[in-house]
């Protein structure tokens, strides 16, 4: 069965590889706009599909059970007739036949093909990095290993990477009362995402919080002993003594099937404006797609739920529809460290001008970016309502003066700039 020029027919079926929350996005979107075809949702981890914001969190000290982080009830699935294949991994596609072949020899077939495959750590190429006591954080299976070991007595913890992810763990750790230290090998923490001046204010966070910060250091080696690691060696010389090393370093989207299956593939699975692959009847969206985004004027991937789930509804509208507007939702992010928390929207650029929207000694300020006069991304911190005026701003083709934003009266009122 194909697609037909106004959207999939009722019994086209549509299958979706991957269960976080663009993949499980896609199957509840499709149900919700009346779509009556088969809908398979398949993923290499058992169980039923989970949140991953909540890893780096609230899941890490015990505060959250696993029935808190379940995007969906089990009944949800069975309910809306969406079949999941969990704990199977996909072996291949055969995209001229429709075909996706799971490990064990099953075949489902497609009139549609997502791709929602996300991210894999980034590994650490050192000598030791593959002993027990080193960690990173990517699903639940490492979360849980991460949750039986902080509660307990007082570790020396060290996170290597300045990252929202290690950072994120590196506050959990420090409020319970583990001796963490950060290694950084950029000259300042979040480098490639944040402000110096929204970086400098987490940084001296972290560091009241009796948190040791290392910038523009390098990993050389993680000594041990017996298998378990015990160090970790910086590249000046200096050693750490250490009881667990959590890796975060970023990650690497998960391009094999598209690459098996002969798509074309860069800095993740490439997309057009309406997340199509280069074969039309496969889509791909969140953290493992490449796409032109209208917000940073250049190819780019983004790693977000936000992301993630904008563009499942995208594809699932276009599937429903026919639709051929591009995907142009306005990304956000956000992170919460200790009493923080940071909100992010709009793309910066590295060579923008920066306006301060508030006062940093209250805790309570914006960083407004501009790149060539343009607004182009705000930062926030406690100030909620500078965050969704942004959002709403951003979402027009409005755009405030440097001059207006320079105003401490300045209200992020999309109507004013009309």
């Amino acid at each position: 069965m194909t697609a037909t020029a106004t959207g999939l027919t009722g019994g086209s079926p549509v299958v979706i590889v991957g269960a976080g929350q663009g993949g499980v996005q896609v199957a509840a979107s499709l149900r919700e706009g009346g779509f009556t075809g088969p809908v398979t949702v398949v993923d290499t981890e058992s169980g039923l599909p989970y949140q991953r914001p909540p890893l780096s969190k609230a899941f890490l000290t015990g505060d959250g059970s696993r029935s808190l982080i379940d995007l969906r009830s089990e009944s949800f699935f069975d309910e809306n007739s969406i079949s999941l294949h969990t704990g199977q991994r996909v072996d291949g596609i055969d995209r001229s036949a429709g075909k996706v072949a799971l490990e064990g020899g099953e075949y489902l077939d497609y009139a549609h093909l997502v791709l929602a495959t996300g991210a894999g750590p980034r590994t650490l190429p050192v000598p030791g990095a593959d002993q027990e006591g080193v960690a990173v954080l990517r699903t639940l299976t490492d979360a849980t290993l991460l949750r039986t070991l902080l509660p307990g007595q007082e570790l020396r913890v060290v996170i290597v990477g300045g990252g929202f992810i290690g950072l994120e763990v590196a506050a959990v750790a420090a409020k319970l009362g583990h001796r963490v230290t950060i290694v950084e090998t950029l000259p300042r923490l979040m480098a490639r995402a944040v402000s110096p001046e929204l970086a400098t204010y987490v940084a001296d966070m972290h560091r009241s919080h009796g948190t040791e910060i290392l910038l523009g250091n390098r990993v050389v080696a993680l000594p041990g002993k017996n298998g378990r690691v015990e160090a970790v060696e910086l590249d000046d010389g200096s050693r750490i003594d250490a009881d667990l090393v959590l890796v975060g370093i970023g990650a690497v989207p998960n391009t094999d099937l598209a690459v098996q299956a002969d798509l074309e593939v860069g800095d993740g699975i490439v997309v057009d404006d309406g997340l199509r692959t280069s074969d039309p009847a496969v889509s791909a969206i969140g953290d493992c797609a490449s796409f032109p985004s209208h917000h940073a004027g250049r190819r780019t991937r983004l790693e977000s739920v936000q992301n993630a789930v904008d563009q499942a509804r995208h594809v699932a509208h276009r599937l429903l529809t026919g639709s051929v507007e591009p995907y142009r939702s306005v990304p956000w992010f956000w992170t919460t460290q200790f009493e923080l928390r940071v909100q992010m929207v709009g793309l910066p650029q590295e060579e923008d001008e920066r306006v301060i929207h508030g006062d940093p000694s209250t805790g309570r300020f914006s960083v407004l970016r501009f790149h060539n006069g343009r607004l182009n991304s705000i930062e926030s911190v406690n100030r909620p309502q500078d965050h969704v005026g942004g959002r709403k701003l951003l979402a027009t083709e409005l755009r405030p003066t440097l001059d207006e934003l320079r105003q401490t009266d300045f209200k992020f009122d999309p109507k004013r700039f009309a």
